[in-house]
C-alpha cells in the first residue's frame, strides 16, 4: 500500500486518465468494476473527474479532446516540462499537445514515441498525481505495448531517465522499467501482445480477478483476455463499453507491490 503528498520523483508514472465519449457512463461502469468514486471537476455529463479510492486521488476521467482521442494514457512526473517536450523531439519522438499550464494543477504534456505510443508527462503544481498507488481500485502496474520496443525503450532512457532488465520467465520481447538509481521497476514495456495499436496498459489492483471480470461483462465491458494466473498475480484485460482497455490484477497474499510511496 502506497499513500503520497510530495510530488513523484521525475520519470516514475505518477498518474492516468481515462478520456471517453461519454464520461458519464464510464464513471457509471468504473465505479461498478472498481467500485470509484468521483470528484467532479466541472459541470455537465462531460467533466473532468477526479477518482476517488479510499479518500485518496487516484486517478482522472475525462471527456476525449484533441490531445486524448480516447483511452487511458499514462503520465510520467516532469520536472519540467517544456525541457521534457525538447528531449522527447532530440530523441525522435514528436509533441502531441503541450505543454499547457492546467491552472494551479500543474503543466501537462503529451508526446509520442518514434513506435507512435503516446505518454502523457506531468509537473506537479497543486496536483502531485495520484495520491494512492497499490491499493484495491487503484494503480498497480502499467505497460507500454509498442509496435518497436527497443525503440520505446531507448525514447523512455533518453526522455525520462528509464532503465529496461529483463528478468527469468519474461514474454517474448518484454522487460520491466526503473529508473537508473532505484532497483525497483516502475512499469514494463514490450510487444503489442495482441494489442491493437501501441500505447500504455494500465492495471489495477482488484480483490479478485474473476468478481471484476464479471461485474465488468455485467456493466457492457468485454474480456479481451481472461482470467489467468501468474507469477505476478492473476489478472485479465478487459476492454470498457467504449473500446478503453485496462487490466485489473490480484496481487498473490503476501506478495510485495512496487514501493512508490
Amino acid at each position: 500500500m502506497s499513500r503520497r503528498s510530495r510530488p513523484w520523483p521525475a520519470g516514475l508514472p505518477c498518474w492516468t486518465d481515462l478520456a471517453s465519449p461519454d464520461p458519464a457512463a464510464a464513471r457509471d461502469f468504473y465505479a461498478a468494476v472498481l467500485g470509484w468514486e468521483f470528484r467532479l471537476r466541472g459541470d455537465g455529463p462531460g467533466a473532468y473527474a477526479h477518482v476517488v479510492v479510499d479518500g485518496e486521488v487516484a486517478a482522472g476521467l475525462g471527456p476525449v479532446n484533441d490531445a486524448q482521442p480516447g483511452g487511458w494514457t499514462v503520465y510520467l512526473a516532469t520536472d519540467d516540462a517544456a525541457a521534457t517536450a525538447r528531449a522527447a523531439v532530440d530523441a525522435g519522438g514528436r509533441v502531441v499537445a503541450g505543454p499547457e499550464a492546467m491552472g494551479p494543477q500543474g503543466h501537462v504534456l503529451f508526446v509520442a514515441d518514434p513506435s507512435g505510443a503516446v505518454t502523457g508527462a506531468w509537473q506537479a503544481g497543486a496536483l502531485i498525481g495520484a495520491g494512492v498507488v497499490n491499493e484495491p481500485g487503484a494503480v498497480v502496474w502499467e505497460d507500454l505495448r509498442s509496435a518497436d520496443p527497443d525503440a520505446s525503450r531507448a525514447f523512455l532512457r533518453a526522455v525520462f531517465g528509464l532503465e529496461a532488465d529483463t528478468f527469468d520467465g519474461a514474454p517474448g520481447g518484454y522487460t520491466t522499467l526503473r529508473l537508473a538509481d532505484e532497483q525497483v521497476p516502475c512499469g514494463g514495456a514490450g510487444p503489442l501482445f495482441g494489442a491493437p495499436e501501441p500505447g500504455w496498459l494500465v492495471y489495477f489492483l482488484v480483490p479478485d480477478a474473476d468478481a471484476a471480470v464479471a461485474a465488468a461483462t455485467g456493466a457492457g465491458g468485454s474480456v479481451t483476455s481472461p482470467p489467468e494466473d501468474t507469477p505476478f498475480g492473476r489478472m485479465a484485460v478487459l476492454t470498457d463499453p467504449h473500446g478503453a482497455r485496462f487490466a485489473v490484477m490480484r496481487a498473490p497474499d503476501g506478495a510485495p507491490q512496487p514501493d512508490r510511496s
